[in-house]
């Protein structure tokens, strides 16, 4: 049984409690579709769509003239989640889901929101350093604006490809697709207007990629930049949920247990044939060896010992 099979029992379902893609789905769809229901109530009324723009839209999406941006700074955020197209929505969406989901099994639900957040904003600051500092660009930055999750669906494109290339999708279609196909043909797609539109948003996807390239690459480092916002994201909601049991500081933790920051003990598995298959499935799919858990790599060496 490979370790992909195996985790099909405990996996994070859409939905779930702790699924972040499916919050950050539903977030985009939130807003969107405010938007559209303004846009309704703006037609139905007989106010001209220039005065919709204006009064409304124009409130989520990052300007590309960068006095009026630092005037609004929470677009930095809100455009990444904001679509004017329902077509766009639908097609990011999917993308969203698509490269999401296969992050969320490589490396858990806590790296899909970070990834998400710095690669929007990562193609938010390229954005504006190109909209304003390049003058044939700078030319038309009163005009333009930013908007749409693709920045952000880059980097989680990025980041799964780069966690493990050869992943497969569609395994009945000869033993699978390679997941670095499926980037490349999100990266076609997603360029395939560059010769006619703004070039700073195209590069803006660029810096997304980068920035999922840099997370993942930092992560395999045992770098994780996206520790701190979950950090700050339980403690605002656990300010809302006074009957969650706090973390007491133990004394006799402190003194018994964490001397020199050792364990008291160490759980020591059984060797099996069936658990060292699994951890050579699991070196094959992730790429390396180095990916596996400090117990783990134990767990193989121990197998090796005893010629298991």
């Amino acid at each position: 049984m490979s370790v992909l099979e195996q985790k099909r029992g405990n996996k994070i379902f859409f939905g779930s409690d702790n699924d972040a893609l499916a919050k950050l789905i539903i977030l985009n769809v939130i807003i969107t579709a405010g938007l559209f229901f303004i846009r309704f109530i703006y037609q139905f009324s007989g106010i001209p769509l220039a005065e919709y723009k204006a009064q409304v839209v124009d409130w989520f999406t990052l300007p590309a003239d960068l006095g009026k941006s630092l005037t609004r700074p929470w677009t930095f955020v809100t455009f990444m989640f904001t679509h004017i197209e329902i077509w766009g929505l639908i097609a990011n969406m999917l993308w969203l889901w698509a490269f999401g989901y296969i992050l969320q099994d490589l490396a858990g639900n806590r790296k899909v929101a970070p990834i998400y957040l710095y690669g929007g904003i990562a193609g938010a600051v390229v954005f504006l350093l190109c909209s304003n500092l390049v003058p044939p660009f700078a030319a038309k930055a009163s005009q333009m604006s930013f908007i749409g999750a693709n920045a952000s669906v880059m980097a989680l494109a990025v980041g799964a490809t780069l966690l493990s290339p050869g992943y497969r999708i569609f395994p009945m279609i000869n033993g699978g697709i390679p997941l670095w196909i499926l980037t490349l043909i999100y990266f076609l797609l997603n360029f395939a207007g560059i010769a006619t539109g703004y070039a700073p948003i195209y590069l803006a996807h660029l810096a997304g990629a980068g920035m999922g390239f840099l997370y993942v690459n930092r992560l395999q480092k045992g770098k994780d930049w996206g520790e701190w916002m979950h950090t700050a994201y339980d403690w605002f909601f656990n300010l809302f949920t006074p009957d969650k049991p706090t973390r007491a500081k133990s004394l006799k933790k402190d003194v018994f247990y964490n001397t020199r920051g050792k364990q008291p003990f160490k759980k020591t598995p059984n060797l099996t044939q069936d658990k060292v298959d699994e951890l050579l499935e699991k070196i094959k799919r992730l790429g390396g060896f180095r990916y596996l858990s400090e117990e783990e790599q134990d767990f193989l060496r121990r197998a090796a010992d005893e010629d298991l």
